[in-house]
Parts: structure tokens; sequence; C-alpha cells
């Protein structure tokens, strides 16, 4: 099943733009099913696995919807470049917290 008529458009456009998101880590971490989300943002959950898979591009008001249930601005959760893992970002990227592997202090 597609996603619904009046989102058809947004299905990866050719304009050399491409929106990555955090949408699937994000629902997992709070421990709700796809269902569940995509009934709370009153969409098909199967348009919610396209956006999740990176294979559909929400529309702007839907993903204010989708930042805005998560807490989160847009860009931690859209954004026009691939994410980084956010333990990634936090930690700079060594998989530790400090430059000796200890906790920063």
């Amino acid at each position: 099943m597609m996603p619904c008529m009046r989102e058809r458009s947004r299905k990866n456009p050719d304009d050399g733009i491409r929106v990555y998101n955090r949408v699937r880590v994000l629902r997992q971490e709070r421990g709700i099913s796809r269902r569940e989300l995509a009934e709370i943002l009153g969409i098909n959950h199967r348009t919610l696995g396209y956006i999740e898979r990176q294979d559909y591009e929400p529309s702007l008001s839907l993903a204010w919807r989708i930042s805005d249930f998560f807490g989160l601005p847009l860009e931690a959760v859209f954004s026009r470049e691939p994410l980084r893992p956010l333990s990634e970002q936090l930690y700079g990227g060594r998989g530790d917290r400090g430059e000796e592997g200890g906790t920063p202090g």
C-alpha cells in the first residue's frame, strides 16, 4: 500500500536534496510501536515505515508533528546531511566520555 494520496509527491523527489531522520531510533527508545506512533500522528503505519527507512520524505507539517511528539527541535530529528549517532555527537566519536576513558569532570 502506498502513502496517502495527499503526500505521494513527497516520495524521494529527484531534486538532489535528501532528507535524513532519526525517527526509528527515537520511537524505539521510547518503546512505542510503529502503529502506535502512526495513530498518534494521524498517518498510516506504512507511511511511517517509509519515513523511517528514508524512502519517503514527510511534508513539513508532518515533520513538525513528529518533532513535537518527541519534544525535539526539527533539526534534531531531520537533516539534509546523514545523521551521526547521538552518542557520537555527545562524546566526540570516541565511544567513551573523556580523554582518558572516564567521565568528564
